[in-house]
């Protein structure tokens, strides 16, 4: 079996041209990272919905300002942020995508994770958590 090899390529919202190669065994998780990246940088388009206009944000910085400024003072769920995102910003997100912004949310230290009652139960590790998380 050859050598793995992916590059990306795209430009960001000023104009930047970002490349990206990766070679070696690559795993779903790396790619996933390096997609990220891209979405994060500007790079992949969104699909438009009724606030994207007002909110161009990546959905991951959207999860993490609702976090910081409507959850601040609770522990809640997955199911709680989704909710309260579909709520906001009036378009659906896949419970799956909001446990995963959790969890590495939880990794990077902006949330802290705790298993109860069967579920994940998130709080904020600090009261004046950072904000570029």
């Amino acid at each position: 079996m050859g050598v793995r090899r992916i590059r990306i390529e795209f430009y960001d919202d000023a104009g930047c041209r970002h490349s990206i190669s990766l070679e070696g065994p690559l795993t779903r998780d790396k790619v996933g990272r390096v997609l990220d990246y891209a979405e994060l940088m500007g790079g992949l388009p969104s699909n438009p919905a009724t606030n994207a206009a007002t909110y161009p944000r990546t959905k991951l910085e959207r999860v993490r300002d609702l976090i910081l400024h409507r959850l601040r003072d609770t522990m809640f769920s997955s199911d709680e942020v989704r909710n309260v995102y579909q709520e906001f910003y009036g378009e659906t997100i896949p419970l799956t995508t909001v446990a995963t912004y959790l969890s590495r949310l939880a990794d990077k230290g902006f949330m802290r994770r705790s298993f109860s009652s069967g579920r994940w139960r998130y709080c904020l590790a600090h009261a004046d958590a950072n904000v570029s998380a």
